[in-house]
């Protein structure tokens, strides 16, 4: 897929975030799910290695969405891939629904593991990664995590490990929003050059903007260091696309209004009918 049909995914994944937030008339974690939707949208439109009908595929490609709260922008790449269908995902949040607030593990929709937890995600990833290398299967595996999550000691436990273990068939990126639920990430604990101290562990490490498709498809596609896990260090905006919520902590988890569903459609150039007004 090319970088004008990643724009177009890009899009449709962000109305249906709106959309499906808007239906379900409960707080839903907006700011952290439109952040990542370039990301995702290369990952499910042009990196990862998987089957939409078997979505059990053996050697399809890991994916580990290890910040939780990024559902919307998770669940919005699996509708876009067609691993979930239309039905399946308008029952997010719903009563029995298997799409709720956190990932939970669920192979036959294209859900790798159960997260929520932060921290964790990254050292599942190394441990897939590792059995893998050992079994002498091909695929990769990719985890996903939040600037927030990189306080947790547990993430460099596992930079560490990959490290030391020359993993060169996992890959992380970073969602570096500069923002977490208690607020400016850089009050907390400042993460500062984060590219750096990858590199500083031994990680092949490609800092973007990752909200730039072209930049992000040229990083995963750059050649591999033999021996190295990879890291996207992806600068983003949190609310990305929706001038209200953009770098705004109170769309971190909201509700969506009537009001403030259409002016975001508005915003987005989407018509009730569909993407691409």
């Amino acid at each position: 897929m090319n970088s004008a049909n990643l724009v177009d995914i890009a899009k449709t994944m962000r109305h249906k975030i709106l959309e499906i937030s808007h239906t379900c008339n409960l707080s839903a974690h907006l700011g952290g799910g439109l952040s990542m939707v370039e990301l995702m949208a290369v990952l499910y439109g042009r990196v990862l290695r998987y089957q939409s009908a078997n979505p059990r595929w053996e050697e399809r490609d890991r994916f580990i969405l290890s910040k939780g709260h990024g559902v919307l922008g998770y669940f919005s790449a699996l509708l876009v891939a067609g691993i979930i269908d239309e039905e399946t995902y308008k029952t997010f949040q719903t009563n029995e629904s298997d799409l709720i607030a956190h990932p939970v593990m669920n192979l036959d929709l294209g859900i790798e593991s159960s997260n929520g937890s932060l921290g964790q995600g990254l050292s599942m990833g190394v441990g897939i990664a590792l059995a893998a290398m050992k079994k002498k299967q091909r695929f990769g595996v990719y985890v996903y995590m939040g600037d927030g999550e990189c306080n947790e000691g547990s993430v460099w436990e596992a930079v560490m490990s990959a490290a030391q273990l020359k993993l060169d068939n996992l890959t992380a990126i970073v969602d570096y929003n500069k923002l977490q639920s208690d607020g400016d990430a850089k009050q907390i604990i400042d993460l500062a050059d984060l590219a750096s101290k990858f590199r500083a562990f031994g990680w092949d490490v490609h800092e973007v903007d990752g909200h730039n498709i072209p930049q992000i498809v040229s990083a995963f596609e750059a050649p591999r260091e033999t021996g190295r896990p990879r890291v996207l260090v992806a600068h983003t905006v949190k609310g990305k696309g929706i001038s209200f919520m953009e770098n705004n902590n109170e769309w971190h988890h909201n509700r969506l209004t009537k009001a403030n569903y259409d002016l975001a459609l508005a915003e987005l150039g989407v018509t009730v009918e569909g993407v691409g007004a």
